[in-house]
């Protein structure tokens, strides 16, 4: 179990850091570079930088709200 652990922890902190990586080279290193450079093809365009984050951020408080509002239904059940 150890070991499926640990190999669990490496692929997400690698997942990670590539998606660390690709977000910073895209929001602060591809502004300077020439529009016409082929790096541009490997990106999306610059206003998703902005979107997905916002749209990411979002539902993951939906998702957060909506466990804690079933954590309280179901303890509300027990109580009574």
């Amino acid at each position: 179990m150890e070991l499926a652990d640990r190999t669990i922890g490496l692929l997400l902190t690698v997942t990670s850091l590539s998606i660390f990586t690709y977000y910073t080279f895209w929001v602060i290193i591809l502004p300077l570079v020439d529009t016409d450079h082929f790096v541009h093809k490997y990106f999306l365009p610059q206003e998703y930088a902005i979107l997905i984050p916002v749209f990411a951020g979002m539902a993951l408080i939906c998702l957060l709200s909506m466990f804690i509002g079933y954590v309280m239904l179901k303890s509300k059940k027990k109580k009574a």
